[in-house]
C-alpha cells in the first residue's frame, strides 16, 4: 500500500512540519506515505478570470507530472463528496479490497484545481464548503487517513 499527497505550495512553517512528522510516524506502521510538493504559480492578488485559468493550468501541469498511471487519485474539492470519518475508511477499504494499491491525494492552489486534473480524478472528495490553507488541510487529509487505517483494523482511536 502506497499512499502520496501532491500538494500545491511549500510547507514553510515549523509548527505544520511537526504536526505532518507526527502523522507520517503514525502511519508507518499501516502504510509509506510520500508528500510531493509542486510550486504555486506566483501570480497578483486581482486577476482575472483567463489569469486564474491560466495559473491552474500551469499548476495542474504540474500536479499531472506527479501522478503514477496506475494510481488511484483522489482530489480534494469543495464540490465533492462529503464523507464521514467512518465512510472514507470504508470508501479506501472497499478500494483496497478491489486490489488498489497506490493512492495520490491532490491538494490544489489558491485557486483551485485545473479541469485537467479533476478529468484524471477518480473520486472527488470535500472536507467542508469552507476553504481551508493548505497547509493546515494536509495535516486534516493525513489525520483522516490515519483514522481510516484505525476504524478499519479496528482500532482503538480518540474521538
Amino acid at each position: 500500500m502506497k499512499i502520496t499527497i501532491v500538494a500545491v505550495g511549500k510547507l514553510k512553517e515549523k509548527y505544520w512540519k511537526q504536526a505532518i512528522a507526527e502523522y507520517e510516524k503514525r502511519l508507518s506502521a499501516y502504510t509509506k506515505i510520500d508528500i510531493v510538493e509542486v510550486p504555486d504559480e506566483k501570480a497578483p492578488e486581482n486577476m482575472s478570470e483567463k489569469e486564474i485559468e491560466q495559473v491552474k493550468a500551469k499548476e495542474g501541469e504540474r500536479i499531472l507530472a506527479k501522478i503514477k498511471p496506475q494510481s488511484t487519485v483522489i482530489t480534494l474539492e469543495i464540490k465533492g463528496k462529503m464523507l464521514g470519518s467512518e465512510e472514507l475508511a470504508k470508501e479506501l477499504d472497499q478500494r483496497m479490497i478491489q486490489g488498489v494499491s497506490d493512492f495520490t491525494f491532490i491538494i490544489g492552489g489558491s485557486n483551485g484545481l485545473h479541469d485537467t486534473v479533476l478529468q484524471r480524478s477518480n473520486f472527488a472528495l470535500s472536507f467542508s464548503k469552507m476553504t481551508f490553507p493548505h497547509q493546515m488541510m494536509r495535516v486534516v487529509l493525513l489525520e483522516q487517513i490515519y483514522r481510516a487505517f484505525k476504524i478499519n483494523r479496528g482500532e482503538v482511536y480518540h474521538k
